[in-house]
């Protein structure tokens, strides 16, 4: 889509600018924040985010461990793959979010955001400091630059709000207006949270093209030493433009956050061990209460255990449905029988965990037990033909005595699989034309614990007569054939917030059955699931958004897509004991904004 890039000013503004007045054309006015649903917790003038330490101390290094590598310092592009701390400590968007609220946005590097009732369009004033790390100005036409660089070049996530603009305009010296072509509620918040690059930083250069030139932020780090694959420093700006703002203090504590990477997840936890890294994340709860080793007996490292109040998402093995061999529900429905929750859970983590019962597990947002009432009922009612059984009536995973043999589900497994014209023969399972039925696992090398899973499940698969074999690639071959669809079955992970928005297209929308590059895994095509997303959107209160995305929530749970495992209701962290975290947990516990933004190091 081209869009008209505007830099013009009214006749009426243009006056009231050289009069030295501010002239509004609406009967709108900016505020110091936006929410997705009424106002905003903190009101103007508050003096820090909520579960911070506004005194906490400035110093030390944290050094953390990432698998995996990267190649490239444009984390805003489809081609190559960059550290994720460029995009967190570099850059900066026109607001940030408070994570102790569902959805809501303070000014950042905008003072103020205005929009309409109808949010048909959001206005952005910059303030007059912001600047990038090189010290000069962050300007309107970096906006502009960015809003359109991101939408037509860069990763495939930017692309459907992009579509969403109509205009964007200056409309005063730090002023910048985008009107939208589309109802969405949600806009106004997504474009809040884009990315500001420093136009001149690119030019001459392509900037689909990956590379390692390093770039100017606004942030309050800038890249320090580096090593493709091996490691990648963030040293804190004294300069940053930000430190002193009230949605700042206590924030962005280390003087150094270094990522150092490796091939294998199990030799980070050796090297966290031996002192090399400052914490590591325990996510097999069995293990964690098994951690016994010198610099825990000596107090030099400590546990920490961190709740939270986020839902579950979906964690477990995605099947593609773009593959024949899954295309039929009952056979997914299958598959899901075979797999022996009870039994695995006990032999890998010590039943620690609960089963992922829905995509918003853990939260108010998800599903209700038994059939679907009130509103929504009413949402799924028009598409009622179209949906899987259970989405009206009532849906649940199916649950083992807990042996390994499981025969009662196997039997059940088999029957559904006749109905779907498979039946063994000669100890093989085949359709009418004496198709065998195999496919592949696709998995990260490395990744013990999915591999130990899949293991189990395979002896499983066998007593139907199903051949299943697993592969394991580097990372760099993983991501190329995931972002392709090129896989039968994968590990699958989707974090899931408590306002979902615009990105559940990009999940689960139709488009992505054809379009690499989106997270549309599973192939699903389900205009009831877009219907949805849309009222989702547009919910113009809470009641009715909670009942779209309870709605959404029994149409991705009954689609049978994906193997569910286990999920967490708290983060378990080991740490060295010089590292501190404030009191008060946000509401999104150990989520993005929490580790390392409000941590600090103290001796």
């Amino acid at each position: 889509m081209t869009l008209k890039l505007r830099q013009s000013l009214s006749i009426v503004a243009q006056v009231a600018t050289i009069l030295g007045f501010s002239c509004s054309l609406t009967l709108s006015e900016p505020s110091h924040g936006i929410a997705m649903y009424g106002t905003p917790a903190l009101e103007s003038g508050f003096s820090s985010l909520p579960y911070v330490n506004p005194g906490a101390p400035k110093g030390g290094k944290l050094v953390l461990g990432e698998s995996g590598g990267f190649d490239s310092l444009n984390p805003f592009i489809q081609k190559g793959r960059a550290p994720w701390g460029v995009r967190s400590h570099v850059f900066e968007s026109l607001l940030g979010r408070s994570w102790d609220e569902p959805f809501s946005l303070y000014g950042l590097l905008a003072e103020s955001v205005d929009t309409g009732p109808d949010r048909d369009w959001v206005e952005f004033v910059l303030r007059s400091e912001a600047r990038f790390s090189d010290g000069s100005p962050v300007t309107v036409d970096d906006v502009l630059w960015s809003f359109e660089t991101l939408g037509t070049k860069g990763n495939a996530r930017y692309l459907n709000a992009w579509r969403k603009i109509e205009t964007a305009e200056q409309t005063g010296p730090r002023s910048v207006r985008f009107t939208f072509n589309t109802a969405d509620r949600e806009l106004p918040l997504i474009l809040g949270l884009r990315p500001i690059l420093r136009k001149a930083d690119w030019e001459g250069r392509d900037f689909a093209e990956s590379g390692l030139e390093v770039p100017n932020g606004s942030g309050p780090y800038v890249i320090g030493n580096f090593e493709a694959n091996r490691t990648i420093s963030f040293l804190r700006n004294p300069d940053y433009w930000g430190r002193e703002l009230a949605f700042n203090l206590g924030r962005h504590n280390f003087n150094e956050i270094r990522y150092d990477y490796f091939t294998d997840g199990s030799v980070i936890f050796e090297a966290f061990k031996a002192g090399e890294l400052s914490l590591y994340r325990e996510w097999n709860a069995a293990r964690w209460t098994d951690y016994d080793f010198p610099s825990l007996k000596s107090g030099a490292v400590v546990k920490s255990e961190i709740p939270h109040q986020r839902p579950s998402g979906i964690k477990g093995f995605v099947m593609n449905t773009r593959n024949p061999l899954f295309a039929d529900w009952r056979v997914r429905e299958a598959l899901i029988y075979a797999f022996n929750f009870e039994f695995i859970s006990r032999a890998l983590n010590g039943g620690e965990q609960p089963r992922i019962s829905s995509y918003f597990s853990n939260s108010a947002l998800s599903m209700t037990n038994g059939p679907a009432e009130g509103r929504v009922r009413e949402l799924l009612a028009p598409f009622a033909d179209g949906l899987l059984p259970g989405a009206l009536d009532g849906y649940a995973l199916p649950e083992s005595d807990g042996s390994e043999r499981n025969r009662r589900n196997l039997r059940h497994a088999t029957k559904l699989l006749k109905e779907a014209g498979w039946s063994v023969q000669e100890g093989v399972l085949r359709n009418s034309t004496g198709k065998a039925f195999e496919f592949e696992v696709l998995l990260k090398a490395a990744s013990t614990e999915n591999e130990a899973i899949i293991n189990i499940y395979i002896d499983s698969l066998k007593r139907l007569g199903i051949k299943a074999a697993i592969t394991q690639i580097d990372s760099v071959q993983h991501k190329e054939r995931m972002t392709d669809y090129d896989f039968d079955m994968a590990f699958f992970h989707r974090l899931l917030s408590l306002s979902p928005g615009n990105e559940q297209l990009l999940y689960w929308g139709a488009e992505g059955v054809t379009r690499p590059g989106t997270r549309n895994y599973m192939g699903m095509n389900s205009p009831a699931a877009e219907a949805m997303i849309d009222t989702m959107l547009n919910a113009r209160g809470q009641q009715d958004f909670v009942a779209a995305v309870r709605a959404l929530d029994r149409i991705l749970i009954t689609g049978r897509y994906v193997i569910p495992i286990w999920h967490a209701t708290r983060s378990n962290i080991a740490h060295k004991k010089e590292l501190k975290y404030p009191e008060q947990i946000p509401m999104y516990g150990d989520w993005l904004g929490f580790l390392p933004d409000v941590w600090w190091y103290q001796e």
